[in-house]
């Protein structure tokens, strides 16, 4: 596919839009996370026509809040779900070797044997990451993407995480996992990949009313309303689902992360795995990143009530990760060295579990009693799956004529180098002295990204925004550039 086919622009979405009021699509997905947006490529592929309805931005709700893995489901194997673990592994796979190589990377992982981890969780871990090793090879994932687990030495732990306490440290059990150089990164690519095949992605349009042949929608940037016919609608939104059809209960488990700065941890080269006390399937990570921070998650909290549109993380949350760290490092990290914090609500379905740790990480595809279709539930790492399992209940469902899935084997668009496309001389020019994001990579999500706004820039093209001071720091600067390439 050449640029131009899965540039996501401000032109398209217009005249998509005016084509998706006078039209009718096979398919028509509603909500642009990675679940959404995965339903629409693996329609389009099938030869499918397909329009995505988004009511805020690409990656709005919960596919940018994650933990960035795509991983092979440690705690589903320690707690009994190995179809689940089985799932993962066969996903992780795909997407690490043919479908998204260029956007994941091996993630080394220590799990330290310290004073503040049980032998029961030391041999709970090691278990674990064996028999998740098994899964790995059933997967044929090769030993050259993700090397297989070994127990290592105190030395070689330090190494790996300076930070860990040397007092009492015996070493560590060494694995590997795959990490996401971002999430939202993922979610753009599987949308200009849809793109590329003829699928509409519009952003900013909102679904009032769903049925079985289509839905009332609303531009928000310019409040007209319109209706969307297509043969069959599928319902992706996530925690948003219930708004939509009533039958639907969701039970949001709230999931938070903080923000350091790598410095203060030692510039880990590896994610520290730390147990949950008292629990042998429930864990915290450090998890390093690609651009000077640390990210430390998560929680996995009830959160009932109304479903706000960007969550918020609770001190009691924060205190819980800080604590669960500082069992295990030398020099207690402080409060005050937090740099941001998230938090994002996963979409469990409710199964009358005492606790939302306890809800199965399944996912759902169920026609509704209007003749849509719902999919929800599941995790980033299996959306492929989610998404096939939704187009084939679609095409079931309403007789569409289309191709078998082919999505295990396509590869997504690369991303390209921002820098080597603008012909700018200030290209290069940081939006912000210590924000290491050039004004090329503005333009690129603005021109290629489908980014409308400041804020779609910040929050979920270059990830500025996890640092509250960073964000004020670029915003004026990212305002201008964003107002610029839109009105080229």
């Amino acid at each position: 596919m050449n640029l131009s086919a899965t540039s996501l622009t401000a032109t398209r979405r217009r005249s998509e839009l005016e084509l998706s009021a006078v039209d009718t699509v096979d398919v028509l997905v509603v909500g642009g996370g990675i679940t959404g947006v995965g339903v629409a490529l693996d329609a389009a592929s099938r030869g499918l026509s397909v329009t995505l309805i988004e009511a805020e931005d690409l990656a709005f709700g919960t596919s940018r809040w994650s933990s960035k893995l795509v991983h092979g489901g440690l705690r589903y194997l320690a707690t009994g779900d190995f179809a689940t673990a089985k799932e993962s592994a066969t996903e992780r796979h795909l997407l690490m070797t043919k479908i998204a190589p260029h956007l994941i990377r091996p993630l080394p992982q220590l799990l330290p044997f310290a004073p503040g981890v049980t032998m029961m969780q030391r041999a709970a871990g090691v278990v674990g990451m064996g028999v998740g090793d098994l899964l790995r090879m059933q997967a044929r994932t090769p030993r050259r993407v993700l090397p297989g687990p070994r127990i290592v030495g105190a030395r070689k732990a330090l190494r790996l995480a300076p930070t860990l306490n040397p007092r009492g440290l015996r070493g560590g059990m060494l694995s590997f996992d795959g990490q996401l150089v971002d999430d939202a990164k993922l979610v753009v690519t599987v949308a200009r990949t849809a793109a590329g095949l003829g699928a509409r992605i519009l952003t900013r349009v909102r679904a009032t009313e769903l049925r079985g042949d289509g839905a009332s929608v609303e531009d928000t940037l310019t409040g007209e309303r319109l209706e969307v016919r297509a043969r069959s609608v599928i319902n992706a939104t996530g925690v948003w689902a219930g708004g939509l059809d009533g039958a639907i209960t969701v039970r949001p488990s709230r999931g938070t992360h903080v923000v350091f700065d790598a410095a203060d941890l030692g510039n880990p080269r590896a994610a520290i795995t730390i147990p949950h006390e008292g629990s042998v399937s429930r864990y915290v990570f450090a998890l390093p990143q690609g651009n000077g921070r640390v990210i430390l998650g998560l929680t996995d909290e009830d959160a009932p009530g109304p479903v706000p549109a960007i969550p918020k993380p609770t001190e009691d949350e924060i205190s819980f990760l800080l604590a669960s760290l500082n069992r295990v490092v030398e020099t207690p990290v402080r409060r005050d060295q937090v740099r941001g914090s998230f938090a994002g609500l996963r979409p469990l379905i409710d199964a009358g579990a005492e606790s939302t740790a306890d809800i199965s990480r399944k996912h759902l595809v169920k026609q509704s009693a209007a003749g849509f279709i719902n999919v929800l539930g599941g995790k980033l790492t299996t959306y492929r799956r989610m998404a096939e399992d939704a187009v084939d209940l679609a095409v079931s469902a309403r007789g569409l004529n289309a191709l078998a899935s082919r999505t295990s084997s396509l590869r997504l668009v690369p991303v390209d180098d921002a820098l080597a496309r603008s012909e700018r001389s200030d290209a290069a020019e940081l939006v912000a002295e210590g924000v290491p994001v050039t004004r090329a990579a503005i333009e690129y999500a603005v021109r290629v990204e489908g980014a409308l706004t400041a804020d779609d820039v910040l929050d979920r093209r270059t990830r500025i925004g996890l640092v509250d001071e960073d964000r004020a720091r670029s915003f004026d600067a990212v305002s201008k550039i964003v107002a610029e390439a839109l009105a080229v």
